[in-house]
């Protein structure tokens, strides 16, 4: 990478936003434990320290190298991370009489170089515990709001050899409304930052280190007609090409059509595929099995079972690639230790170790939209770029309680008809992720003059911007109402449509 931040992660719920809000300014950034020891190098142009969840007066806060750090690049510290600053530079952090929670707006701003651009009375998010009481000589306040007196400060000029910011407020969340052009002020004015990071660099320099990386090896990997997946193997293919051999594997589980409409919209790319009908090994396997963790387990051996025996094809095999992406790696490196297992989540875990490969992950420093934008450079076809995502189990964890082939014909076919709707009505683009759930209970229903006790779906569709919240989408009510209509006139064995109204949290994407 040309150039870079370094973003240290105190635990704070914003600090992926911290980076995306970094890279819409086309600067790579990079998360990292607060206790990480990366390379502050020439392509390091910044350093940013989130918040935390912690107090700074805590026994057990969280503490960072400042020493290491301090003299090597312009630093912004927000919220915990401009605590700590604060504090051990001889300034004095105490707990507020009150949790400071929500808008306000700055007053008092200086000329400080954060703020140029910033119309007076700017609106700003706190989220706080603690707060700053005083400042030791090497810093002066920048801002204020009418609740505390130093909602900004800075370092005076020549107290270190870079200049240090530090901010009570949060400005990476969208009710920050000047935070964009705050951070910008630090990556671009303070940080000299070029903006170069594009999604057109991106796939120039991500294609150059796979080819010095990979040389003449062969590389294996499975795809899943999502998004991910299908960028992962352009960009392999982009530097290696027929050396690159992808399998698309059948499993029963897929939505109306999939497997072959996936394996058509792969032809035109090049790609080196083979499908594989692995339909009935899956049903056999499942048989009988209802618990969502049990599905799961069983699908995953399934299917490193079935890519094995085809893998072993190939003569020479080194690499597996894979399609992860930058949250997976990010909650994979918990700041408070292991994290709590929400649901496994299906992935290609146990292959590298069993086949003897190593892993390659072109996609693993970038978002769910970079991945996105950069499919669009590469002229990946759109209707690929904007599926919804789809869980690795597939209808098995949409189908509560037992798989059978009938239950997931009856699946396929009313989520079918919700997609279709969706697609027809400019709905689709909306929505994040949309699915139906076949519910393991029936009710009684009357169609014409006689009694049916059929089964039950629930429509699901969320909004949100990388899965790790989501609210419920509002879709009209005539929309909804003619997708029953339709799933209940068509679909034999069902005759009741629920529209599932929940958030996450509390409640999960899938139902599974």
């Amino acid at each position: 990478m040309a150039e870079k931040i370094i973003i240290f992660d105190f635990g704070s719920q914003y600090t992926q936003l911290i980076a995306r809000r970094v890279r819409e300014l086309n600067v790579y950034s990079e998360i990292v434990p607060f206790n990480a020891k990366p390379v502050i190098d020439d392509t390091v142009k910044g350093i940013i320290l989130s918040g935390s969840p912690f107090s700074v007066n805590q026994p057990e806060a969280l503490q960072f190298d400042w020493q290491k750090y301090v003299n090597t690049k312009p630093i912004l510290a927000i919220c915990y991370g401009a605590q700590w600053v604060a504090k051990h530079n001889g300034g004095r952090v105490e707990t507020s009489n009150k949790r400071e929670y929500g808008k306000s707006t700055l007053s008092n701003t200086t000329d400080s170089p954060l703020f140029e651009g910033l119309e007076s009375g700017s609106q700003v998010w706190m989220s706080h515990g603690d707060s700053i009481l005083g400042l030791s000589d090497q810093f002066e306040i920048t801002a204020s709001t009418p609740s505390i007196p130093i909602a900004a400060y800075q370092s005076k000029k020549g107290a270190f050899e870079h200049p240090i910011f530090g901010l009570q407020f949060h400005p990476e969340v969208t009710h920050s409304l000047d935070g964009l052009q705050i951070i910008k002020n630090f990556i671009v004015g303070t940080c000299s930052c070029s903006g170069s990071w594009t999604p057109d660099a991106f796939v120039e320099q991500t294609v150059s280190q796979l080819k010095k990386q990979l040389g003449d090896d062969q590389v294996l990997m499975a795809l899943s007609g999502g998004v991910d997946s299908t960028v992962g193997a352009m960009l392999l293919h982009k530097a290696i090409g027929s050396k690159l051999h992808c399998f698309f594997i059948d499993n029963g589980l897929l939505r109306k059509n999939e497997y072959e409409e996936v394996l058509a919209s792969y032809e035109g790319m090049g790609l080196n595929i083979t499908g594989v009908d692995a339909k009935q090994l899956f049903y056999d396997r499942l048989n009988g099995i209802s618990d969502p963790e049990g599905k799961r387990k069983v699908i995953g051996k399934s299917f490193i079972d079935v890519f094995d025996e085809h893998a072993k094809k190939y003569d020479n095999m080194k690499w597996l690639g894979q399609g992860t992406i930058y949250p997976d790696v990010i909650e994979s490196v918990s700041v408070h230790g292991p994290s709590v297992t929400i649901k496994s989540h299906h992935n290609v875990g146990g292959l590298p170790e069993k086949m003897g490969l190593k892993v390659i992950e072109p996609l693993r420093m970038l978002f769910k939209d970079e991945v996105r934008r950069v499919g669009a450079s590469m002229n990946i076809d759109p209707k690929i770029l904007q599926r919804h995502p789809f869980p690795g189990p597939g209808l098995a964890i949409r189908i509560l309680g037992d798989i059978t082939p009938e239950r997931v014909r009856i699946l396929q076919e009313a989520d079918h008809i919700y997609i279709q709707n969706l697609k027809e009505s400019g709905w689709y683009d909306n929505i994040w992720q949309a699915g139906t759930i076949l519910l393991p209970i029936k009710s009684v229903g009357v169609m014409g003059d006689e009694r049916t006790y059929e089964q039950c779906v629930a429509l699901r569709a969320v909004s949100s911007t990388d899965g790790m919240t989501a609210e419920w989408s509002n879709i009209p009510y005539e929309i909804l109402g003619k997708i029953s209509n339709e799933i209940i006139n068509n679909v034999k064995g069902i005759n009741r449509v629920v529209y599932d109204i929940s958030t996450k949290p509390p409640a999960t994407i899938e139902w599974e």
